[in-house]
């Protein structure tokens, strides 16, 4: 690897998430992957668009993350595209979690797969409570609005 590949960013967001959520909570968690999966998001090969997490007896999952096998994986070894990813959280953020879907009625959603320090693949998941129509509107409004400012800012100049 030279120099340059070292320093590409390689976070991956789900702006659809902060779209159609209100964010309350972040919390960190590891991934389990299966085969060529850390390559394939090393390049890039990764989309959190439609993908959501639930609970399951007590084990966090995430559901239609789509990586994207690499061609260069042997056939017998590429592992489903869309499949069930287990998160990994230690028992009391799991409880924390279940309460709040439970009680408060949230949803949980990812908002960002990265690398973090030591190399290893971490997806960042939020508590969320669902917008309205109305706040939707008035999100694009406000940025409109500042991209609106920025620009006038810009030209005066």
């Amino acid at each position: 690897m030279s120099k340059q590949d070292k320093t590409v960013n390689l976070t991956f967001k789900n702006k659809k998430a902060f779209h159609d959520y209100f964010i309350i909570d972040k919390l960190e968690a590891g991934v389990e992957l299966k085969g060529s999966e850390v390559k394939a998001i090393r390049e890039g090969r990764v989309n959190l668009k439609d993908s959501f997490v639930r609970i399951i007896r007590n084990e966090v999952f995430i559901f239609n993350m789509h990586i994207t096998h690499l061609s260069t994986a042997h056939a017998t070894y590429r592992p489903e595209e869309n499949r069930d990813r287990k998160l990994l959280l230690h028992r009391k953020e799991i409880d924390k979690l279940f309460t709040k879907v439970t009680k408060d009625g949230m949803s949980i959603v990812p908002i960002k797969l990265y690398f973090n320090s030591k190399n290893m693949v971490k997806i960042q998941i939020a508590t969320a409570q669902g917008k309205k129509l109305h706040d939707k509107r008035e999100d694009l409004k406000k940025k409109s609005m500042q991209r609106e400012t920025q620009q006038a800012l810009k030209n005066w100049k």
